[in-house]
This record gives C-alpha cells, structure tokens and sequence, in this order.
C-alpha cells in the first residue's frame, strides 16, 4: 500500500507528522497558521474545512496505520482538526489562540476520558475521535477563561 502525494500531504498535516520530534505540535502550529489566513474563522469557512477532514482523517488514518502501524506519529491530520474544533466560534485574537494552542497541547498529550478510549479504537476512526473529544474539551475551558476573565 502507497501513499500518494495529497494522501501524504493532507495525512502528515503538510509534512509535520515527517519532523522526528513533537509532530503534533508542529501540526498544530500549521493548523493555527491556516486559521489566521483572513476570513478562515468564518464558521462557513472553518466548519467546512473541519469536517472535510475529519472524514478525510479517518480514510487517511487507515492508510496511514497500514503503512505506519498503530496511532502512527506521522499521521497529523488529526492534530489539524483537533486545533480548529479548538477555535470554533471564538473571537479570533493572539491571547485567545495562544490560550486555545497551549490547553488544545496539553488535552491532546493527556487525553482525558473518553479520549484515550476512543484513541485505542482501530484504525482512523480511532486516530481522530481522540483529538476530536480534546478539541471539544479546549473549545469549552476556553469559553469559560473568555467568560470569567474577559480576555
């Protein structure tokens, strides 16, 4: 089994799942890199783009566990999606997406239940739940640091 060029582009979250070290964050400095391209926040836009590739993820991250093995570290396509589930519908300043990268980081290292049960499911679909719940998760926390703090 092969990859071809856009199954390894989009798969590696732009070639960062291919850096020896933290690919996921690599992956995630990507992600937030794409979500500051202008008008990339506008729930059409970004929504859109995020359950594109979700689906994509989990046909991918099949490919990916054939080639790799399981959860493998050059598949960051999950770490894309995860950081934009992360920003959905906040308001899009450096402090927010500083708060929402670091908490996004760190969910995503720990995985708090269901996460890392959904992590050890096979396959893409396993490869993806995981990020999509730590995503969520920081979407929340950061809802309510804007809300108590005013940030």
């Amino acid at each position: 089994m092969k990859l071809n060029f856009l199954e390894r582009l989009l798969g590696s979250g732009f070639y960062t799942g291919y850096i020896p070290y933290a690919s996921g964050t690599f992956a995630s400095i990507v992600a937030l890199a794409i979500y500051w391209i202008p008008g990339f926040e506008n729930p059409y836009i970004i929504i859109t783009a995020t359950v594109l590739l979700f689906i994509y993820g989990i046909f991918i991250g099949n490919k990916f566990e054939a080639i790799y093995g399981k959860d493998p570290s050059q598949c960051t396509i999950d770490e894309v999606v995860g950081m934009w589930l992360s920003l959905l519908f906040l308001p899009k300043s450096i402090v927010v997406s500083l708060y929402s990268f670091l908490i996004w980081r760190i969910l995503d290292i720990l995985k708090p239940p269901p996460a890392r049960d959904l992590e050890k499911m096979k396959g893409g679909l396993g490869i993806m739940l995981d990020d999509f719940v730590s995503g969520i998760y920081t979407l929340m926390i950061v809802r309510i640091i804007i809300a108590f703090f005013k940030i």
